[in-house]
């Protein structure tokens, strides 16, 4: 096989660069990433599939082994390494409120944080080592994603669900210190677990939540197994039924933004932050929302028409009748009829938005029948997840609004401000403010501590 190979290509990026190639842009940016999952994931412990999952692992974790070493984030349990990983993967994403690569289509940071956190902490390493390894697995996971354009969406998969086993992997082999053909190897038997099925759109299963902490599980695995000599195929991504040839089925994979320029070209720099807790296709048309509530002044509303990407209108729009009529917090956050009725009437959104009390809204379940979705024919989908609303009123007005950038993406990223807010806002639900102000300092200066420094401070109890 050729020494070229994707996977190889990788691996040699990713066991060769040092924490200092980074440019200081990309490192702060994956620091207050970090930040925003954290938080995310301690206010992921007030839902109850955060306890659930917590509880069925712990069951598990306590049977085989009789515990572990490892935190949870916000928990006072203990667990094996891979048990913390998937967990914690379950609790970073569980929310659907974490980044997102918006070319990729992937959630950057849940497909390699859950595994660097565990196996760092596991293996005593220090921050500057988790950052690093955190990184390459990130850029991993967005380079996979860039490579088939969509592709995975088009055709039932999660992609998140797919490239976290890989971005796992080189995160997992990077902090056991593996070579070259150890890496690629990694990435090769990796390539056997990948998936993760839509599926849960039907009725809003949790399932979702479940895939980058799976992957977490499958990247230590698969780095162990190869730091141990297992063999796995050179060519998991290109090769004859490796992970293009069987997950798409002939669709279109672009393979040189899987490889040009690593080392050099970061398109982790480039990954927004969310400021709505919702799928993020949506957040175009939620800023158009937002932005015309003040116009709108309490005026009845007729009519709605909301123009959304064409390519995920089938995630977040159709089958109409189900997504206007949410009744779970899952099927809401899918619902871009839903969140655009609720950003008209109350000219914000956040997580409680998507409380029981508020999904039963009777004025936001009437105006969410009103919501009609439709192709938007000025969109810069997917460079940005753009959107529009035409918004008729019972006083004969008609109001436009069109938002190209979506908030949080390109020049209207969110800052150290603001992503500290967002922590602080989401930890609160789960831990004092002290604690919170003291995760936040050390994850900003996450290069001066240990990982085990940082996940006992995560740690509740």
């Amino acid at each position: 096989m050729p020494e070229t190979a994707a996977a190889r290509q990788i691996a040699r990026f990713a066991a060769g660069f040092r924490l200092a190639d980074v440019p200081e842009a990309v490192r702060h940016r994956a620091k207050l990433h970090i930040l925003d999952a954290l938080g995310l994931g301690l206010a992921s412990n007030a839902q109850e599939y955060g306890r659930r999952t917590v509880a069925g692992v712990a069951a598990m974790s306590l049977a085989d082994c009789g515990g572990g070493d490892c935190s949870v984030i916000g928990r006072p349990e203990r667990l094996g390494v891979r048990d913390a990983a998937l967990v914690n993967g379950v609790l970073i994403h569980g929310l659907d409120f974490d980044d997102t690569h918006l070319a990729s289509i992937i959630h950057p940071t849940a497909t390699s944080l859950p595994a660097a956190l565990a196996l760092g902490e596991s293996l005593g390493a220090s921050g500057a080592d988790v950052l690093a390894a955190f990184l390459a697995g990130a850029e991993t996971g967005i380079r996979i994603g860039l490579a088939v354009d969509g592709g995975f969406h088009h055709v039932g998969y999660h992609a998140t669900g797919v490239v976290s086993h890989f971005a796992s992997a080189v995160t997992a082999g990077r902090l056991l210190g593996l070579d070259e053909d150890q890496l690629t190897a990694a990435q090769g038997i990796t390539g056997s677990t990948a998936a993760g099925v839509q599926v849960f759109l039907e009725e809003g299963a949790w399932t979702k939540r479940f895939h980058p902490g799976w992957g977490a599980v499958a990247g230590i695995t698969a780095a162990n197994l190869a730091k141990h000599g297992f063999k796995g195929p050179s060519r998991p991504y290109e090769g004859k039924f490796g992970l293009f040839d069987t997950h798409l089925h002939g669709e279109d994979v672009k393979l040189a933004p899987l490889t040009d320029g690593l080392g050099s070209v970061w398109h982790f720099g480039e990954t927004a932050l969310k400021p709505y807790p919702v799928c993020h296709f949506i957040h175009g048309c939620a800023d158009a929302a937002i932005d015309l509530f003040p116009e709108i002044g309490g005026a009845g509303i007729t009519g709605v028409k909301a123009f959304l990407p064409q390519p995920t209108l089938h995630i977040i729009a159709e089958p109409a009748e189900a997504k206007e009529n949410a009744t779970s917090e899952y099927e809401a956050k899918f619902s871009a009829q839903f969140v655009v009725a609720a950003c008209l009437l109350r000219g914000f959104f956040g997580l409680p938005d998507l409380l029981p009390e508020a999904l039963a809204d009777p004025a936001v379940q009437a105006l969410a029948g009103k919501v009609k979705c439709l192709a938007d024919p000025d969109t810069a989908f997917p460079t940005y997840f753009s959107g529009g609303l035409e918004v008729s009123l019972a006083d004969g007005r008609v109001l436009r609004r069109h938002v190209r950038i979506n908030s949080g993406a390109g020049e209207r990223a969110m800052g150290t401000e603001a992503v500290a807010a967002k922590f602080l806002s989401s930890a609160s639900l789960a831990i004092s403010a002290t604690q919170a102000a003291r995760i936040r300092d050390a994850v900003l200066a996450l290069e001066d501590v240990s990982a085990k420094e940082l996940m006992a401070l995560l740690r509740a109890g």
